[in-house]
């Protein structure tokens, strides 16, 4: 159902975004578009569940779209994930995918799309030096990714992170040709997601809109991206998390995600360098660990970033803006959001506090933190975000 009172445009930055309620209605003109006759929606098993995929595929089909389903994907999607989803891809006879969901079947869908075409294994494409040029580009199905959150932005993303079940680690896999060819951002498809988790994955659309504006790379067009992203992120998020129906808080909260995701093409930062291996570790949920972790994160950079989130604050118009006035509203945010103040709260503790350190700062996001933390501070990190020790 279309809404004349919401903004709807089509966007070709960094990859084309067609932007509106009811814009589902397009897919398979899109999916046409890109010479699919046969694709494979895929999806996480909760959301195949309601009657939403239900209808999506019907849509397609009714259209002349021979569809396809999978949806056996984990929370932290793994290699054995992107690898069965090859496995129906290619016993289905399918020529496209439907990237379909948050930011976990985004991912595993990108990961199957890539690696339908390969004769090397998954972790052979693993975002280190030029690995990405093993890739036979050829071999790449198309995508259409329809983002159902709004927090990772892995529509607009040209790399997967996909959990590495042997080696229980999240590793990044890159290739430029990754990005989808087409995105759908249509609030009418998130006004079903719980408060809890819309405002776990709009807290990582925040980080990442964060960590790029901090990140010490030179990119201005990022920074400007992030500097409003997380405006619409202050202005939004409580309005979408308090009504669910609200279409224009979705809306804005999905293009938020996407401004994110665009943004840190500057790099992350120690937040996400602790979140993955927390996240392969522990199977936490990947949005609420970057939002425990970010006042922590704020505090240990604050040295280095004080006097460009100063400008920031200024920007979202803080009272008094400063970087203890941000750090003061991020923890009102997380507060009046109901996300928890520690780790612990969620069920980590600090035992692992060395392995973490060590894994964090072999991390690709530790390379742009502001500060190039040792695995001794990164373990001093988290041992604060599990105690509480702001």
């Amino acid at each position: 159902m279309s809404h004349p009172s919401l903004p709807s445009a089509n966007w070709n930055y960094p990859t084309a975004v067609k932007v509106g309620a009811g814009r589902i209605s397009e897919l398979p003109q899109w999916c046409k578009s890109l010479g699919m006759r046969r694709p494979l929606l895929i999806t996480d098993p909760g959301l195949a569940a309601l009657p939403l995929i239900g209808s999506t595929l019907d849509h397609c089909r009714s259209a002349g779209l021979e569809c396809g389903l999978f949806h056996d994907i984990k929370g932290n999607p793994t290699g054995k994930n992107a690898d069965d989803g090859v496995a129906i891809f290619k016993a289905g006879g399918h020529d496209g995918v439907i990237a379909f969901g948050g930011g976990s079947a985004l991912d595993a869908a990108k990961a199957v799309a890539l690696m339908v075409g390969q004769d090397r294994p998954l972790w052979d494409f693993e975002d280190v030096g030029d690995n990405y040029l093993r890739v036979n580009v050829s071999g790449m199905a198309p995508v259409v990714a329809v983002p159902t959150t709004a927090g990772t932005g892995s529509e607009v993303g040209r790399a997967s992170v996909i959990t590495d079940d042997h080696a229980h680690v999240k590793r990044i896999i890159f290739h430029a040709n990754m990005l989808p060819a087409v995105v759908i951002l249509d609030p009418e498809l998130t006004v079903g997601l719980p408060a809890k988790l819309t405002a776990a994955t709009g807290m990582d659309a925040l980080s990442h809109n964060l960590e790029a504006y901090c990140s010490p790379f030179y990119h201005p067009m990022a920074t400007g991206i992030a500097v409003e992203g997380i405006r619409l992120i202050k202005q939004f998020l409580p309005r979408a998390v308090k009504d669910g129906q609200d279409l224009d808080a979705r809306l804005q909260m999905l293009v938020a995600s996407s401004m994110g995701a665009t943004a840190f093409q500057r790099g992350l930062g120690a937040m996400h360098a602790l979140a993955h291996p927390l996240g392969a570790l522990y199977d936490a949920h990947h949005g609420m660990l970057n939002a425990i972790l970010m006042p922590y994160v704020l505090k240990a950079n604050e040295s280095v970033i004080a006097e460009r989130i100063e400008l920031l604050a200024r920007y979202l118009e803080l009272a008094q803006p400063s970087f203890t006035s941000f750090l003061d509203w991020v923890l009102m945010m997380r507060d009046t959001l109901g996300i928890p103040h520690t780790l612990g709260e969620i069920g980590i503790d600090g035992r692992d506090a060395a392995k973490v350190g060590e894994m964090a700062v072999a991390d690709g996001s530790a390379g742009t933190n502001p500060i190039p933390f040792s695995a001794a501070e990164y373990s001093r990190v988290f041992v604060t975000a599990v105690e509480g020790l702001l």
